[in-house]
């Protein structure tokens, strides 16, 4: 009988069932149907065992049985084919009867190799920060960031901040060596040193944190003269204002910043207050955001002795959460304890119908979620500041990993910010590094300065840091993060060096397949990850170093 082709489905005809499986769901009766109906000749037979492999019992088993309508039929529950264990239903089947151990499970590769891959031409790869001042030769950037489109994978736009308050947004596309630089623009909005800059998610606005209190909104548009680009004065806080994050929600709407002062402020550039100067006011402001235990109090001395001031525990970086709508993550300069507020309503007032004949004194801001300090280990009493935080994507979702000043990137879980490194108390005799499986760091990695950042790749699969000092940037895979049995310095997140500029590498920022360094000599470095170049650079480093630098085993 010949057999219409239409009807031979692959995944529910094979040939012979090696041995019964128990599913907890039950063969769709069309499949049923149809596989009662077909008879097979020995050529067809043939032709599907060998699209299914199968282990040697099963291929002698195979010709010594064959399907039949009992068995589909009153068996119910009971399939016969070993080839449905390869098609969708058959594994939903197996996931419904033994759990999740069943089912098929997601195996993710080290991609260190990758890693050791990141090349950059000395030519075509590197950019420097001109200064407008012509009795200084460099200019020294200190924050960058790649737009978002960039990180998607469109127009490779790089916004640098400098330390003389100018924004030089950057074309690194990769182009041939003799190629000339694409024509950059430049922005002028302070005229202090600007400590970080982010675009708005639509790429249309540029906000900048600066040295003189303020954050400034730029625009790019190019109807726009030069002289009215800031659209935005946002002025609040009473120090350098060191962070700022845009609200994905609410689109070049809604932004925060942190500050020296220890304050969070919460800007709408829709409803904001506006003084005489056209200045916008925050809406909401958050004092001492990591000095929940009050006003702090001053040391007793002698009279008539002068003594220096508490120090204030200054917000270094500000993160917006997808595990919470209106939820902002705050890190400090003094500890590595980090704060999740709720921007809707971070603190909760006394009951307004009190008789009491005084106002109700509003309470002290609390934070939804307040985490461990992971930087106390080993019996450490003091704890050590955060610089950089990076919210992980893809295989790193529902984690944050915190730069601290110890030299390490410690890692915590959403929404409840329980940190999981920090734990193991074991030091490693070979070198200062402690044996944490959940802490990612490298003896020669020093991240002891603030200006030292840390950014994670748009594929959530690696980390980037700066480093304190010989022209030192180093690459982690953290694939594998937050894993049980983890795999920290000693696994797959054992670092990568780069090392191609001179000075402390600061700021880091990824975009989709490059990565750029920004370093106290006043360059801009992009590394690409190259397999050819990189192995000709390694074979023959006295040649190639003329025109490249390349990554090299941390």
């Amino acid at each position: 009988m010949d057999i219409d082709p239409s009807l031979v489905d692959r995944t529910n005809v094979c040939a012979t069932p090696s041995r019964a499986l128990f599913v907890g769901l039950l063969t769709p009766p069309s499949e049923r149907k149809r596989v009662s109906q077909l008879e097979l000749k020995g050529p067809d037979k043939k032709r599907v065992k060998l699209a299914w492999p199968q282990t040697g019992k099963e291929n002698d088993d195979a010709d010594a049985s064959t399907d039949s309508d009992s068995e589909c039929e009153s068996g119910g529950a009971r399939m016969g084919h070993s080839a449905s264990r390869f098609s969708v239903y058959g594994l939903q089947s197996r996931a419904a009867q033994g759990g999740l151990s069943c089912a098929p499970r997601r195996v993710d590769l080290p991609t260190r190799s990758v890693l050791q891959s990141f090349v950059s031409s000395n030519k075509s790869d590197i950019f420097r920060c001109q200064s407008i001042h012509d009795s200084v030769l460099v200019n020294i950037p200190y924050a960058c960031s790649y737009s978002n489109a960039a990180r998607r994978g469109a127009a490779t736009h790089l916004a640098v901040a400098t330390e003389q308050g100018t924004v030089d947004i950057l074309t690194t596309s990769k182009r041939d060596d003799w190629d000339v630089e694409p024509q950059r623009v430049t922005l002028q909005p302070h005229a202090n040193g600007v400590f970080d800059v982010k675009w708005s998610p639509s790429d249309t606005l540029i906000a900048t944190a600066s040295g003189d209190h303020s954050v400034r909104i730029s625009t790019l548009a190019p109807s726009v003269c030069e002289q009215d680009r800031t659209l935005h004065v946002l002025r609040g806080h009473e120090g350098t204002v060191k962070s700022i994050a845009w609200d994905p929600a609410h689109d070049g709407a809604v932004l925060c910043s942190g500050g020296r002062d220890g304050g969070i402020c919460l800007w709408d550039l829709r409803v904001g207050e506006r003084s005489e100067a056209g200045q916008v006011s925050p809406v909401l402001s958050i004092p001492r955001a990591h000095d929940l235990q009050g006003k702090p109090t001053k040391p007793k001395v002698p009279r008539g002795k002068l003594v220096p001031g508490v120090p204030l525990q200054s917000i270094t970086h500000l993160l917006y959460t997808d595990t919470h709508p209106y939820g902002v993550i705050s890190s400090s300069s003094s500890e590595g304890i980090l704060n999740l507020w709720d921007v809707r309503l971070p603190s909760d007032a006394l009951n307004t119908r009190s008789k009491a004949k005084k106002p109700p004194k509003q309470q002290r801001p609390k934070p939804l979620f307040t985490s461990g300090d992971p930087t106390t280990y080993a019996g450490a009493r003091r704890g050590r500041g955060i610089t950089t935080l990076a919210l992980g994507s893809g295989p790193s979702a529902a984690l944050v990993f915190a730069l601290g000043v110890d030299s390490r990137v410690h890692t915590y879980t959403l929404p409840t910010l329980v940190p999981l490194s920090g734990h193991a108390a074991v030091a490693s005799l070979s070198s200062s590094v402690l044996d944490d499986p959940h802490a990612y760091a490298d003896p020669r990695m020093k991240t002891s300065s603030f200006y030292v950042r840390m950014a994670a790749s748009p594929c959530g699969r690696w980390l980037a840091t700066g480093g304190g000092g010989e022209g030192r940037a180093y690459l982690y895979d953290v694939s594998a993060a937050g894993r049980v049995g983890g795999i920290g310095s000693a696994g797959w997140g054992a670092g990568v060096e780069l090392r191609g500029q001179k000075g402390e590498v600061g700021a880091v920022d990824w975009a989709d397949g490059m990565l750029a360094t920004c370093a106290d000599d006043g360059t801009v470095r992009v590394w690409r990850p190259d397999v050819d170049v990189s192995r000709r650079c390694k074979e023959d480093p006295g040649e190639m170093g003329w025109n490249w630098a390349w990554s090299t085993d941390a």
